[in-house]
């Protein structure tokens, strides 16, 4: 009986642990190695920072065409001719930026095949990093606007950054590449284009004189000139002389 009068006191049946999730292989790393490089480390970026990078680097595509390649030169000398022709939307633009974007294309392929064996096959491969690919590329397309860079260009920016001198060509830094590069390349197209504009002008006078002795002065000279230009144009392989003009301007 006394036994029975003891009260034992009762023990509630223990809950079974939560189990633990488990951590995704390889995210540990990638932000241990996210930690280090913000705080100095040498450990490379994680996949999330490159693809926000690269992200990133897809927003400014147009302006590194139009900045970094051929592209600016060859879309003004061709707005130029359509301009001395006397043809408002003939090419239209699209036909223009598309010629101009695959010409671009042939001029820069040396350039992109270096940047593919320097850069873009070893990083594919494994053997360098993110920033180092980016660098590697930006030396090809470093010695391609080089080339295409007056010094006196190079030399006024050079001044305004307070930068310089150089040793060599390939101690110019980006910020003062680039302005110095477009400069240069506009001055270059519009030399072009002014070349180009003479034999039309040279029409357009012919034909004003012509009209204007004739008495015919209501005529517009435009209407009259506009198929000689035409007949000139295509006699000389305009198309062929200027494509290949341009293509050859790159050549140094």
């Amino acid at each position: 009986m006394t036994a029975m009068l003891v009260a034992f006191p009762a023990f509630a049946q223990a809950a079974p642990a939560a189990p633990i999730a488990p951590v995704a292989p390889g995210v540990g790393d990638g932000i241990d190695r996210a930690l280090g490089q913000l705080g100095g480390g040498q450990a490379p970026l994680s996949l999330s920072l490159q693809v926000l990078i690269i992200m990133g680097l897809l927003t400014i595509l147009p302006s590194l065409l139009l900045m970094m390649t051929s592209f600016t030169r060859i879309v003004i000398v061709l707005a130029i001719l359509r301009q001395a022709l006397g043809l408002q939307n003939s090419p239209p633009n699209q036909v223009l930026i598309g010629l101009s974007l695959f010409l671009s294309l042939f001029v820069m392929a040396p350039t992109i095949s270096d940047v593919n064996t320097r850069a873009i096959q070893p990083y594919s491969a494994g053997k360098i990093e993110a920033t180092q690919m980016i660098a590697e590329g930006g030396k090809s397309f470093h010695a391609f606007m080089i080339k295409q860079t007056r010094v006196k260009d190079v030399t006024m920016f050079a001044g305004m950054a307070k930068s310089g001198p150089y040793a060599n060509p390939a101690d110019v830094p980006f910020a003062v590449l680039l302005p110095a590069f477009v400069t240069s390349e506009l001055k270059t197209a519009f030399q072009i284009g002014f070349l180009i504009f003479l034999p039309f002008i040279v029409i357009d006078l012919v034909v004003a004189t012509v009209l204007m002795s004739l008495g015919m002065m209501m005529l517009s000279p435009q209407i009259i000139s506009l198929p000689f230009k035409l007949l000139l144009f295509v006699l000389v392989d305009g198309w062929a002389l200027t494509m290949g003009s341009l293509a050859n301007s790159f050549v140094s």
